[in-house]
């Protein structure tokens, strides 16, 4: 496979509706609108990586990285689905990223639920060989957990190289689903003495923790302020 592949060309404002896109439940939640996805997908790093192995299916969690029209995935030299992705005929796969803004509480049990953004994308990822697009993607992936990272740290050597692998997927066959609001309480649980309402949700950073030994007076970098 060449070094370079041209990325899809995005079409107009929404990704195109499959059998496998469109949900069978709460189909009003659905969405195929391009900005939205990519702005889920940028606000994430951690995916979830779904395919058939020896028949049974595995999930994996994994880091992933979007540059335009196509999601990379970091993983190891050793890992079975790098191998068979680096196979000419790819690696069939589901690709997940959710994000949690709420926990709904309803006065019943059965209408509890969740405030969310989450995306969906099937396709076939094929494994990067080395080269720039390989470089690019490995930069984007390190960038996409702490922006400004990639540029204030040693990029990987041959023999670092050797045990990273890298696949592709584009962003072809791809939906988002949304649930946001709150509870929808029966109107006959209205007057029960339960508290409802939601509770958001958001990712919070820390501060940062320097390492044991790193030299003292090592500023903190700027990009850090505010994690």
């Amino acid at each position: 496979m060449a070094s370079t592949v041209p990325s899809p060309a995005p079409s107009a404002g929404s990704y195109i509706r499959t059998e496998r896109t469109v949900p069978t439940r709460h189909r009003e939640r659905a969405s195929y609108d391009r900005e939205l996805v990519h702005s889920i997908l940028d606000e994430d790093y951690i995916c979830h990586l779904g395919f058939v192995r020896d028949g049974a299916p595995v999930v994996l969690p994994t880091l992933y990285a979007r540059k335009g029209e196509r999601v990379y995935v970091h993983g190891s030299t050793g890992s079975r689905p790098l191998r068979a992705g680096s196979a000419e005929e790819g690696l069939p796969v589901c690709l997940t990223v959710t994000r949690l803004d709420g926990l709904v509480l309803a006065r019943s049990a059965f209408h509890h639920s969740l405030n969310y953004r989450s995306v969906m994308v099937h396709g076939t990822a094929y494994r990067v060989p080395e080269g720039d697009e390989l470089t690019a993607a490995l930069d984007a992936l390190v960038d996409g957990v702490v922006p400004g990272r990639a540029a204030d740290s040693r990029r990987a050597d041959a023999r670092e190289l050797a045990a990273t692998a890298v696949l592709r997927l584009d962003l072809a066959e791809v939906s988002v689903k949304v649930r946001q609001g709150g509870p929808s309480d029966d109107a006959e649980d209205v007057a029960l003495p339960h508290w409802s309402g939601v509770v958001p949700v958001s990712r919070v950073y820390g501060t940062p923790v320097p390492a044991e030994d790193l030299t003292p007076g090592t500023p903190l970098p700027g990009y850090l302020n505010g994690r």
